[in-house]
């Protein structure tokens, strides 16, 4: 602690106001704050009476009340009169940080020296620490306040000193990045991230609105980097499930975790394969979570990757690829996720191709399994190669012909009826040779036995009828294969939003305008906030209806949707995102609906707002009223109104009317608040009477200038009439302010003077009922001074003194006298007597051989008369004995005539440099100087300068040139006589 301070001096007070500001509630939304004042507790605390300070301290979170009350009792201690202060410290400075502030006191001796003291320690002048004396101010400027200057201060004069205490005041913490929302498996890591305004910030996490503290370092992990904030969960659990909130004293985000039990979904499963000898065979699956690893499995044996085996994971997307196919690689194929109990199984079947002997002249034929009226369908997955091998036979070797049909199954012909390729019809291969041997995606390979129809990355356009011809001299062949490409579906268009509440909306789409060739098993849908990047899945389990309500969002944040559709083969490309919207909810209906008054033609009600708002606000009340009987609600009020009480008008003399309210914000409209009986639109007789306050029922007492305003509320209806009497008179309007309402009459007078005393009575009348009450005002004011006030007697070291009660008692009971005694040579004035009751007194212990003045002032309730009566002679106080006469002394004369005890001496100097002459001369009184060249006076000339110091004269030639040279004489005469020297000089040229 410092020196001078108490116990209480250790008390940081701007911890305390950061806390309160800290604690303040704040609106609800991302990264927003809002701007608030500090509390000065400090100021409410000094101001407050001793029995509200329990109350302070819980309202305004004060936890050591004890040191803040020690430290306000040293800070009252302060406020006595100080003589060497004129103007101290305030108590409390406030800046903020960064900011410069100045410190200033005004002191009794503007010569004096002050010290400065942060903390007990003299601060020492630097760049930021600058002090200043003007006149009788003495300033200390901090400049770039840090938290480091926030302390007690001191300035210090002498033995006195004045206190003070700066706060400073850090600028809010804002976050910039908001939290984004999460969704993990159990077990996995969850990493919440943020970005304040502020590097190395202090923030404060909470789970479902509890605050997460760091003695839960088991579970989870705060850090920081620079302006980024860091909440980690390393092994998340379904109980981590929730809203997460990062607070600062600026702003508030608010991210939503998800915790999911692991379950994998296969979006494409692997499909048996039937491939011939030296051909590629490829199973293919994908699985809903790209980082799940798997093993492939031969017969139960995992298969072990070489140069002709290749295994690859891309994505959610698994591949088993088997390069020229053997009889050894036909067996039973699975691939089993690691982690769950999946088994993915399919059959690899070799095909070996035996052709009969074919005899010579053999018509061409093609030998496919099935050859019937409707054509074969093979299908294949867009973007998979399609290799589709026909054996064929024939003698000689039939040239082969393949064509895409249009879809209606037969070729267009030309105008003689053959069989040609047309714009729906197209050659791929015209003869034995291989028109896109090496080249192209579409192509048709030729072997002795076999030709091979091959697709690479099949897509939507390859889908159709394809005709294989055969054709020799002996007869031709053919066969119509059908292609079906299958793929995910198109991506379905953006959903809509609809039935928005506080945490919850409706979610609708259509189907996809292409399912892919597949029917659609579902519907994924996916969440995010508008200025976030990170969509969040909001379903595992597909969805199969066309509608879905999410839940669990947070009131007062914007947010987007948008759905994926799923069908065997995958999931599509993700929607364009729904419309932003943003969950808010009707606020809860009003409260403490009552009628509050009813006249003939109007009816006055009044409310309270309603328990729960929300984010969307409260844009206003609808007041509505109903017949007795119907059920047609007539709006009472044009709009809303943003007031909590109304007064209906226009009403019809005896109807009977229901009435009821709803709050209404952005949401629409709260439930109705209702008065469950009729009110009957009549005025309801009541007898006046007036409701006197407690301390108008004794007599009134002001001083003169203050103001007075009485406030009397009354009953009676209807509204009566009200009469205000002065002393049986009627009031002067000009002088006294009545003020009439429903409810009260107030009586008002701005500045009150001592006429205004008197016994008011005000009186309410209606038709012939009444009531009055009576008040009595008392102004007062100072009292006159005492009369005739006399010395009766001196006597020894006493005096004995008397007066007259004053002529004006400012309308009120003397209750005292002060009297005070004044030295003559001093006149300084001290009290010897106060709330002295009595006209004459005995002034006591008066010093002998002075004299006395005496003066006495009245009191009354205002305090001391402005004036006093002050005794006319003096009161001499006699000494006794002998009277000592001092001698008498011829006073010295010490004038002394004018002497030079140091001569002047000859020079010779060089022009251009300055020179000078010195001589010594004493004289009593110090006699004046002159000087002179060749008996010219030079007191006019500016070349010239005179010292004299100490008896020591010298005359300064500036830069003198050979004009100057000649005779200098030094004169000195005071009223005992003169003196004079002389000395030569002469100025040399500068060779």
């Amino acid at each position: 602690s410092t020196e001078g301070h108490d116990d209480g001096a250790e008390f940081n007070f701007s911890s305390l106001l950061k806390k309160s500001s800290f604690l303040r509630p704040s609106n609800r939304g991302e990264g927003k704050s809002e701007s608030q004042s500090d509390v000065d507790v400090w100021d409410i605390l000094r101001k407050a009476p001793p029995t509200e300070y329990e109350k302070i301290a819980f309202q305004y979170g004060i936890t050591d009340l004890r040191g803040m009350l020690k430290r306000l009792k040293r800070i009252k201690k302060e406020e006595k009169k100080s003589t060497a202060f004129l103007k101290k410290l305030d108590p409390a400075y406030q800046v903020d940080k960064g900011q410069k502030i100045k410190l200033m006191v005004e002191v009794a001796n503007p010569d004096a020296d002050v010290k400065w003291l942060k903390n007990g320690q003299e601060i020492q002048v630097s760049g930021r620490y600058i002090f200043e004396a003007v006149g009788n101010k003495r300033i200390l400027t901090i400049n770039h306040c840090s938290l480091a200057d926030d302390a007690a201060y001191e300035c210090v004069v002498g033995d006195e000193k004045s206190f003070t205490e700066l706060f400073v005041k850090e600028p809010p913490i804002l976050i910039t990045h908001p939290l984004e929302d999460q969704m993990v498996m159990v077990g996995e890591r969850v990493e919440f991230e943020c970005e304040v305004s502020e590097e190395g910030a202090t923030v404060k996490w909470e789970k479902d609105g509890i605050e997460l503290t760091r003695e839960e370092t088991f579970k989870y992990r705060f850090k920081k980097d620079g302006k980024k904030q860091y909440l980690i969960i390393n092994e998340s659990t379904k109980e981590d499930s929730g809203h997460y909130t990062v607070k600062t004293n600026g702003g508030v985000s608010v991210a939503e975790l998800i915790v999911q039990e692991k379950k994998l979904e296969v979006y494409q499963s692997i499909a048996d394969l039937t491939v011939k000898a030296r051909d590629q065979a490829v199973f293919k699956c994908e699985v809903s979570d790209e980082n799940v690893k798997g093993i492939w499995l031969k017969n139960g044996k995992e298969v072990i990757p070489d140069e002709r085996i290749k295994i690859s994971h891309i994505g959610r997307i698994h591949k088993l690829t088997i390069e020229d196919v053997t009889p050894e690689d036909e067996a039973d194929y699975s691939f089993i996720p690691q982690g769950f109990a999946y088994n993915l199984s399919a059959k690899l079947q070799f095909l070996e191709v035996k052709i009969d002997f074919v005899p010579r002249e053999e018509p061409p034929k093609i030998h496919l399994d099935c050859l019937g009226q409707s054509p074969d369908t093979i299908v294949v997955v867009a973007g998979n190669k399609l290799r589709l091998d026909v054996p064929v036979s024939g003698d000689p070797t039939p040239t082969v012909i393949w064509q895409k049909v249009n879809k209606r199954n037969d070729l267009i012909r030309n105008n003689d009826d053959s069989t040609t390729p047309s714009e729906n019809s197209s050659d791929l291969n015209t003869d034995n040779k291989l028109l896109f041997e090496s080249e192209g995606r579409v192509r048709v390979e030729m072997h002795e036995d076999h030709c091979v129809f091959i697709i690479e990355g099949a897509e939507k356009e390859d889908e159709g009828v394809y005709r294989v011809i055969l054709k020799n001299p002996v007869g031709e062949d053919k066969a119509d294969i059908t292609v079906k490409v299958i793929d995910v579906p198109d991506p379905p268009e953006a959903p809509t939003i609809s039935n928005i509440g506080e945490d919850y909306c409706t979610v609708q789409w259509q189907p996809p305008k292409y399912d892919g060739g597949q029917p659609v098993l579902g519907y994924i849908l996916e969440r995010k906030k508008k200025k976030s990047y990170r969509w969040m899945r909001l379903n595992f389990d597909l969805l199969k209806e066309l509608t879905y309500e999410a839940k669990r969002m947070i009131e007062g944040v914007v947010y987007e949707m948008r759905i994926y559709a799923v069908n065997s083969i995958g999931m599509s490309r993700p929607s364009p995102a729904s419309q932003p919207f943003m969950p808010i909810a009707p606020p809860s209906e009003p409260t403490h609906f009552t009628v509050e008054d009813v006249s003939d033609s109007t009816v006055s009600l009044k409310w309270r707002p309603p328990e729960r708002i929300g984010a969307g606000g409260l844009d206003g009340y609808m007041v509505e009223y109903c017949k007795d009987g119907s059920t047609e609600w007539i709006p009472a009020l044009p709009g809303l109104t943003e007031r909590t009480s109304a007064l209906i008008k226009d009403l019809v003399t005896g109807d009977k009317l229901y009435f009821r309210i709803k709050a209404v914000n952005l949401a629409g409209e709260s439930g109705a608040a209702t008065i469950k009986e009729p009110v009957t639109v009549q005025e309801i007789l009541q007898r006046p009477k007036f409701w006197l306050p407690r301390q108008l029922r004794q007599t009134l007492v002001k001083k003169v200038g203050e103001t007075i305003n009485i406030v009397i509320p009354f009953q009676g209806k209807p509204r009566p009439k009200i009469t205000w009497l002065k002393d049986g008179q009627t009031l002067d309007s000009k002088d006294v302010g009545i003020r009439n309402s429903s409810t009260d009459t107030i009586l008002f007078i701005r500045k009150a003077e001592l006429h205004h005393s008197g016994a008011y009575e005000v009186t309410l009348q209606i038709e012939n009922m009444s009531d009055k009450v009576a008040i009595t005002i008392q102004i007062i004011d100072k009292p006159g001074p005492p009369q005739n006030i006399k010395l009766v007697d001196v006597w020894g070291f006493n005096a004995a003194l008397e007066w007259s009660p004053p002529q004006d008692d400012g309308n009120a009971q003397i209750l005292g006298y002060t009297v005070q005694k004044a030295d003559k040579k001093t006149m300084e004035w001290y009290t010897v007597f106060d709330h002295y009751r009595r006209t004459n007194c005995i002034v006591s212990d008066l010093i002998m051989g002075n004299e006395y003045f005496f003066r006495v002032f009245s009191e009354n309730l205002c305090g001391l008369s402005e004036t006093a009566a002050t005794t006319k002679n003096p009161a001499h106080i006699q000494k006794t004995g002998t009277t000592y006469k001092p001698p008498c002394y011829k006073e010295h004369d010490f004038s002394e005539a004018p002497k030079f005890t140091h001569p002047l001496v000859n020079r010779s100097v060089i022009a251009g440099y300055n020179t000078t002459l010195s001589c010594a001369v004493r004289g009593i009184p110090k006699p004046k100087i002159f000087w002179f060249k060749n008996k010219m006076d030079l007191s006019g000339d500016a070349k010239y300068r005179m010292f004299s110091k100490q008896g020591v004269l010298t005359l300064e030639i500036r830069k003198p040139t050979p004009f100057d040279g000649g005779i200098y004489t030094c004169k000195a005469v005071n009223d005992s006589g003169e003196a004079e020297i002389e000395c030569r000089l002469d100025v040399r040229g500068n060779q």
